[in-house]
């Protein structure tokens, strides 16, 4: 059984704004946005106890963010995208758009390395081989949500270790 750490405000704080520009990617509008980001920290709240160490706390939250989202979206009939939006890599830019720039690719590309499989496969796939969730899935024999999730871990990963280092 795994120890906790309590829930505390600052905790939550500290993934506040990260979560509301994931969700402003889902909504293009701050103030749905808002509504959605602060619905997603009361059922954060509300269902501590279902959170997994084996994640982050801000993919967690992203989940959360993300279900609050689709559910806006369906009472309200709006249709969704079958792709949700590339991620923002913290600074509001997409990591293909970082990619794209040399000198940082080549950061990328040094992180990408320190990664365990499947990440970094699935990562280069996604990436630099552009193929979709459901082709990805297809070449590992697994579900296309088993693909989404290990690319958007390799990404955050990745992420966090070009802000450790302050590229981003």
């Amino acid at each position: 059984m795994e120890n906790k750490e309590p829930l505390s405000e600052e905790i939550l704080c500290g993934e506040y704004k990260s979560v509301f520009r994931y969700v402003m990617t889902l909504c293009k509008s701050p103030d749905e946005a808002e509504d959605i980001t602060q619905e997603a920290f009361l059922r954060a709240i509300k269902s501590y106890d279902s959170f997994s160490y084996g994640s982050s706390l801000y993919t967690w939250l992203c989940t959360i963010a993300k279900n609050v989202w689709l559910n806006k979206c369906k009472k309200s009939g709006r249709e969704i995208a079958s792709e949700i939006p590339v991620e923002t890599a913290g600074n509001d830019t997409p990591i293909d758009e970082l990619v794209a720039d040399k000198d940082t690719a080549f950061y990328i590309h040094k992180a990408l390395h320190g990664l365990d499989e499947p990440y970094k496969e699935v990562f280069s796939l996604r990436i630099f081989g552009e193929l979709n969730f459901s082709d990805i899935s297809r070449l590992f024999g697994k579900t296309e949500s088993w693909s989404r999730v290990t690319f958007y871990r390799a990404k955050k990963m990745i992420v966090d270790k070009l802000r450790k280092d302050g590229l981003i």
